[in-house]
């Protein structure tokens, strides 16, 4: 019996023409998972502690210091969002206050979900890819068959063998993929559920600053 070579780079040119679409997928799905780790590490520790440093500032009035200490913090949704939301404080009802704060909140989980719809769409085609490829390789095996004029499944399986590398090629990546994207799915949901909280915080703060300032 001959040895199988399982060297990967001939696996792949053995898998057909598309095993190349679905190496430029797995680049593609390695590239949004490094981006979106980096963009969203410590974003919601972040949300928490902007949010207990502003709070008491907006509940005894200080908006300056509140918006001296989100100028200060690192660059984060929540420091949008909290910097609009105070702005408007001093002349804006709460429900114009809950209005920007929803929009930002908004805005920002979108750019938190930035590139994760390309997740899905790999998670959902790669494995169709795959199969794609295998049925092109066993066609391939089969025209071959017929052209040796020959019979018998030893002399398919090779190329069969080599088509199916096309679909667990796919499989694989898409599995992966679909994998990233329930995660990071999950991690922007958390964020906007930490916004939501914080923002909701920020303009009880308000409303307790101006009752307070309605006793005196």
């Amino acid at each position: 019996m001959n040895d199988v070579n399982l060297d990967f780079f001939h696996l792949i040119q053995q898998g057909a023409i598309s095993t190349y679409p679905l190496i430029l997928s797995s680049i593609v799905v390695l590239g949004i998972v490094i981006e979106r780790m980096v963009a969203l590490r410590g974003t919601i520790g972040s949300t928490v502690e902007l949010t207990g440093k502003i709070v008491p500032l907006v509940a005894r009035g200080d908006l300056d210091g509140a918006v001296a200490a989100i100028r200060g913090h690192r660059k984060c949704p929540a420091r949008r969002v909290f910097e609009d939301v105070v702005a408007a404080a001093p002349t804006a009802s709460v429900e114009e206050l809950e209005r920007v704060a929803d929009e930002r909140q908004f805005e920002e989980a979108q750019g938190a979900g930035a590139y994760l719809w390309l997740l899905g769409t790999i998670g959902s085609a790669a494995p169709f890819i795959g199969l794609f490829g295998t049925v092109v390789g066993i066609i391939r095996a089969f025209h071959s068959m017929a052209l040796a004029g020959t019979g018998g499944f030893a002399v398919v399986a090779g190329g069969i063998s080599e088509a199916l590398i096309a679909t667990a090629l796919g499989l694989g990546i898409g599995i992966i993929a679909v994998i990233c994207y329930n995660y990071f799915q999950s991690r922007v949901e958390r964020i906007d559920a930490a916004l939501r909280i914080g923002s909701a915080r920020v303009i009880e703060a308000v409303t307790t600053a101006r009752r307070a300032h309605a006793v005196r």
